[in-house]
């Protein structure tokens, strides 16, 4: 195909153009012209699962690696063949001696979890946890993976519908995390917001549109803001560039959400960012100048500074960041850094490999011992694994010292329990309480920073199972559990000891018939529960006695057959795998409820023209949510073989479907009569009204029956147009 070997051939002269701080002599770009040739045999004229040239795409990521993660020759070596992996023979001598130890090494790594490629096979949220102790191997093995995902991401406007929904959930809900965890913040933010484009578009293009139309002023105030702070930093002689960031579409939605406020009451929408020239002896001195510059200038909020430059985050992001009011008395951040912090913030651990920076590096490799520690000790069984690891990936911090004044990171709502554990684990199992500060306290007190904590024990202290509620760290949780494990089993062994001694008594037989019998009579999930439960006299031997004795066996099944969803559902997802043509099947959402089983899922309602999806309950056949629901991302980034995709036969003509809409205007005591006016123009049925009014203002949420989407947007639209309202939406 000579269109395509013009586009390889023009790519790939891009990516030398772009390397050519990295390929330095002839042999060097030899090595690159070699990985070439190899990745064009191996893949040919393949195809990505966005229709683009695999070639193509191996090339564009090796670009992306060298330009925004700023790696080496290695890298950009071993990202070109990446796609190469797992079908060339890594033990060759000729390989390794064209590209030496370093390129082999991450292409082992890269091999090694090839099986859990996502576009090439069905997926397991758990699968994403072999990814954890690839990190320990080789950080850029990680990198790649993380930088492959993102051109995914780029290119997904020509994948199909349904891989676009799912790369888009796996990329949200997975991989942003751990780019999170890793200090990659412009990968993470940008991951992000493209999802966001396929979750929930209609958000994102709201918030879009608003950019683009405060573009005009929001570039005005950075002016009027940088004006007389430049003059200022200039009268002292300090090296230093101004940037003006916007904050990312994701990033203002989840505000939006999280505070319930519109876009134009979002008052950090942007920040100035000052970046400093700066050696490093002298870096937090002179940060800490300019912050005393900006605040001469500017009056700040107290609660609203950040140091994060004397204790800097866990992935070693350093920055000094405070609020001021700035002109025309809008809030603005501000951000306070030298280079080398920039650099960091925006490549993460590969910048941190270049500088040097063992603070970083510490902490990375304290996160992965406590990975591999949750991991080595759940042996694979842990439902709840995935769960705890994903938790620690993208959590806020808060840093509290021991008495000796060692600093200890925790997650943000960390209690003294959770402390403990940080401490030592018999410290964990031991405690009662701690002194914080010099006061007692329990040991459900959540932590602030800056807290000194004395842990106080005790030998007759054990662990119980309410203390799971009591601690946010994976590490407590995990600990805690072993503990509760240990002592179940050995409660278990005891309790089959009673039910044996109990059986010869009777001059019963014990064996595996016997106990099978018993556990789909109380319907326990093994053995170990059923002596744990004799043991505790939940089960009371009585009832075991009259059952053996009536021989009775209940060998009803837990789980009804779904009738025509067996049509749907993949063969195997009972087994917890997905079949490989997964996505390709659809539930067909008929306008008769009754005529299959499913439900519409209640934690987002969705209504006919919404974009939905179908999700394998276990006792409740299959639940309709929208793809935006707020629940999306996590079942379909942990339970992908459940997902079915669906959609509407019909729009028009429909039954009706429950919703609500929530208004906000000025209180006015015809109000409710115009809105209700509106309500039987459309001749919906109206289920509910709630109305609250306070200084002046209502907030009404009506709940009601519409046939579909349309209706319901009209109605929203026409609600908004009344004099008075200010604000309509739909609620969940």
């Amino acid at each position: 195909m000579p269109d395509q070997k013009s586009a390889i051939r023009n790519r790939y002269r891009s990516l030398l153009r772009a390397s050519t701080h990295v390929i330095q002599s002839s042999d060097d770009q030899k090595k690159v012209r070699k990985a070439l040739e190899i990745l064009v045999d191996c893949l040919g004229d393949t195809k990505t699962i966005t229709g683009e040239s695999s070639v193509i795409h191996a090339l564009t990521v090796a670009r992306m690696i060298v330009e925004e993660m700023g790696l080496g020759l290695p890298s950009l070596i071993a990202s070109i063949l990446h796609d190469c992996a797992g079908k060339i023979d890594l033990a060759d001598k000729k390989l390794v001696k064209t590209f030496g130890d370093n390129v082999l090494k991450v292409l082992k790594g890269l091999a090694n979890i090839e099986n859990i490629e996502t576009t090439r096979s069905a997926y397991q949220a758990e699968n994403f946890l072999k990814l954890i102790p690839s990190l320990a191997e080789d950080i850029r093995v990680i990198l790649i993976k993380l930088v492959e995902r993102l051109e995914y991401m780029r290119k997904l406007e020509g994948a199909k519908t349904d891989v676009r929904l799912r790369l888009a959930s796996e990329s949200y809900f997975l991989y942003a995390p751990l780019a999170h965890r890793l200090g990659l913040y412009k990968l993470k933010s940008e991951m992000e917001d493209r999802a966001m484009m396929y979750l929930d578009p209609a958000a994102y293009r709201m918030i879009e549109q608003k950019l683009k139309q405060t573009t005009s002023s929001r570039n005005r105030l950075i002016r009027d803001f940088s004006s007389p702070l430049k003059e200022a930093l200039d009268r002292q002689n300090i090296k230093y560039e101004i940037k003006g960031r916007t904050k990312s579409i994701h990033s203002i939605w989840q505000k939006m959400k999280r505070q319930g406020i519109e876009f134009d009451e979002v008052y950090d929408v942007f920040a100035i960012r000052i970046i400093l020239n700066s050696d490093k002896e002298q870096e937090k001195a002179d940060c800490w100048k300019v912050y005393s510059i900006v605040t001469d200038l500017y009056q700040p909020n107290p609660s609203r500074l950040r140091d994060w430059i004397s204790v800097p985050k866990s992935n070693g992001y350093e920055s000094l960041h405070t609020t001021v009011i700035g002109p025309r008395n809008r809030w603005v951040e501000v951000q306070i850094r030298t280079t080398r912090m920039d650099d960091i913030a925006e490549k993460g651990l590969a910048a941190h490999y270049r500088y040097k920076s063992s603070e970083g590096d510490r902490a990375i490799d304290k996160w992965l011992v406590h990975m591999r520690e949750i991991l080595e000790s759940s042996n694979g069984e842990d439902k709840e694994i995935f769960d705890q690891v994903r938790s620690d990936l993208y959590t806020d911090e808060v840093f509290v010292f021991t008495p000796r004044g060692d600093l200890k990171r925790l997650a943000a709502g960390a209690t003294v329990l959770d402390f403990a554990f940080e401490i030592h684990t018999q410290v964990g199992e031991n405690c009662v309480g701690a002194k914080v500060n010099g006061r007692n306290v329990g040991i459900k007190h959540v932590l602030e920073n800056g807290d000194q904590v004395a842990v106080i024990t005790s030998k007759n202290q054990k662990p119980k199972r309410d203390w799971l509620s009591y601690v946010v760290t994976g590490k407590a949780k995990n600990r805690i559990k072993s503990a509760l494990n240990a002592e179940k089993v050995k409660a278990a062994a005891e309790g089959k000891e009673i039910l044996v001694r109990r059986l010869k008594n009777w001059k019963i037989t014990y064996d595996d018939a016997l106990v099978k019998s018993l556990l789909d009579h109380f319907k326990l999930p093994s053995a170990g529960e059923l002596y744990y439960q004799i043991q505790c006299e939940k089960i009371d031997l009585q009832n075991v006695k009259d059952f053996i004795k009536r021989g009775e066996q209940n060998h009803e099944s837990e789980i009804s057959s779904g009738g025509e969803l067996s049509k749907t559902i993949p063969e195997d997802a009972g087994n917890g795998v997905a079949s490989a043509t997964m996505f390709r099947d659809y539930l067909i959402i008929e306008n008769k409820v009754e005529g299959l089983d499913y439900k519409l899922a209640q934690c987002c309602n969705p209504v006919p023209g919404d974009k939905i999806f179908g999700f394998v309950t276990i006792s409740e056949g299959v639940k309709i949510h929208r793809v935006n629901c707020p629940n999306a991302p996590n079942l379909m980034g942990n339970y992908p073989y459940r997902v079915l995709m669906a959609r509407w036969t019909k729009v028009k003509d429909s039954p009706a479907f429950q919703t609500g809409i929530r208004i906000i205007g000025i209180d006015d005591h015809a109000m409710i009569s115009k809105i209700y006016d509106v309500l039987t123009s459309y001749k919906v049925s109206l289920r509910n009204f709630k109305y609250e009014n306070h200084d002046g203002m209502f907030e009404g949420i009506v709940y009601l029956y519409v046939p579909n989407i349309n209706i319901l947007n009209g109605l929203i639209k026409k609600i908004v147009s009344i004099e008075g309202v200010l604000k309509a939406s739909r609620y969940n």
